[in-house]
C-alpha cells in the first residue's frame, strides 16, 4: 500500500495549505466540494498519499472546524489514516506566510525526525493527482528543491528538502509564500505538461 514506511526509513511528508479565507471564491477553499461530490480537501490529501507521501499534514484556518470535519469524515479512504495531521494556523488571517510556517513548524516536531523533504501544494489545484506527486518526490533528498512546470509555468507541488525549511521559515512574511525563497535558491523546474494543468482555482465556474 502507499504511505508504508518502516520506522526509520527517510520520509517525504505531504503538506495541504488551506488556511485561506478565499475572498476571491466567496467562501474558504477548503470547504470547496467538486462535481462528484468530493471535497478539495480531501483530494488534495489522497493524491499527497497516493503520490508516496507519510504523513500528510493539512494546515486548516478560515473554516477550520467545518473542514476538518470534512477531512475526518473521509479519513477511511486513506491508507493510514493515522499518518493523517491537521494543523490549525492560529494567525491564517496574516497571509499565506503565515499557513505555511504553521505546517513547516509541524513538521519540525520530534516525531517526524525522519522526514527529508516536504511536498507542498495548495487545496484549490484539482487536477492534482499522484502521479504527478510521484514524479516530485522521487528521490528527495534534505538538499532537495524542485517544483513542478507546466507549459513552462510554475505549479505544485513544490518539493522542499528538510535542510531549507529553517531558510525558508526565517524569509516569510505577508501574503507572500516559498516563491521568492525558491527564486533565489534556483529551484529545479520538473516538467508535468503531460501529467496535468497544474492550474489553481481562484474563483467558481461560470459555466
Amino acid at each position: 500500500m502507499t504511505g508504508m514506511h518502516s520506522a526509520d526509513a527517510p520520509r517525504v511528508a505531504g503538506l495541504v495549505l488551506a488556511a485561506g479565507a478565499g475572498n476571491r471564491y466567496g467562501t474558504p477553499k477548503a470547504l470547496v466540494v467538486d462535481g462528484s461530490g468530493e471535497p478539495w480537501l480531501v483530494h488534495a490529501g489522497l493524491a499527497l498519499e497516493a503520490g508516496g507521501c507519510d504523513p500528510v499534514l493539512v494546515v486548516l484556518g478560515a473554516g477550520g472546524a467545518q473542514a476538518e470535519s470534512l477531512l475526518r469524515a473521509a479519513a477511511a479512504g486513506f491508507d493510514r489514516p493515522d499518518r493523517l495531521r491537521v494543523v490549525h494556523a492560529e494567525n491564517w488571517a496574516e497571509g499565506l506566510s503565515a499557513s505555511l510556517d504553521a505546517g513547516l513548524a509541524g513538521l519540525q516536531g520530534r516525531e517526524y525526525t525522519t522526514v527529508t523533504a516536504v511536498a507542498l501544494v495548495p487545496v484549490d489545484v484539482p487536477d492534482l493527482d499522484a502521479a504527478i506527486v510521484r514524479r516530485l518526490v522521487d528521490g528527495a533528498a534534505p538538499h532537495t528543491l524542485r517544483q513542478a512546470h507546466f507549459g513552462g509555468r510554475p505549479g505544485h507541488p513544490v518539493v522542499i528538502g528538510r535542510e531549507h525549511w529553517a531558510p525558508l521559515r526565517a524569509s516569510l512574511a505577508g501574503d507572500t509564500g516559498a516563491r521568492p525563497y525558491l527564486v533565489a535558491h534556483d529551484v529545479t523546474a520538473v516538467a508535468c505538461d503531460d501529467l496535468g494543468s497544474g492550474l489553481d482555482v481562484d474563483e467558481p465556474s461560470t459555466e
